[in-house]
């Protein structure tokens, strides 16, 4: 449910290292949270995000959350799938529902985040 190789914050989102640039989504227990996801607004390729500040909006049919920043970095791809189909949150966060791809500004933000056993700890689950 919550893959080992991610780093992940307390506000529910999930850090992929992909080479030298983290791939950004939701953990699957802040969309089964959300519930059916209608609508997810990201910030455009090249904007800057700050590591812990909101990126964006995700509304839900019960709520309305800010997204947030894994880590500081230039945005270098948006998931173009999200726009028509957001749906994809839900059905599959770590793959198809990813939203982000981020240049890293520091490589140390990265290895601050939480472990999965952290993460888990965090929402209440046993660690493994």
């Amino acid at each position: 449910m919550y893959p080992e190789d991610l780093k992940y914050t307390k506000e529910h989102e999930w850090a992929r290292l992909e080479g030298t640039r983290v791939r950004v989504g939701i953990t699957q227990f802040a969309a089964e949270r959300l519930s059916d996801v209608v609508f997810i607004e990201l910030p455009a390729q090249g904007v800057r995000v700050k590591q812990l500040e909101a990126f964006g909006v995700i509304e839900s049919v019960k709520a309305v959350s800010d997204l947030y920043a894994p880590i500081s970095g230039t945005v270098v791809e948006v998931n173009p799938a999200l726009g028509g189909h957001p749906e994809l949150v839900n059905e599959d966060p770590y793959g198809q529902g990813w939203m982000l791809l981020i240049e890293p500004a520091e490589s140390g933000e990265f290895k601050s985040l939480l472990s999965v056993d952290d993460y888990r700890r965090l929402i209440g689950e046993p660690a493994n």
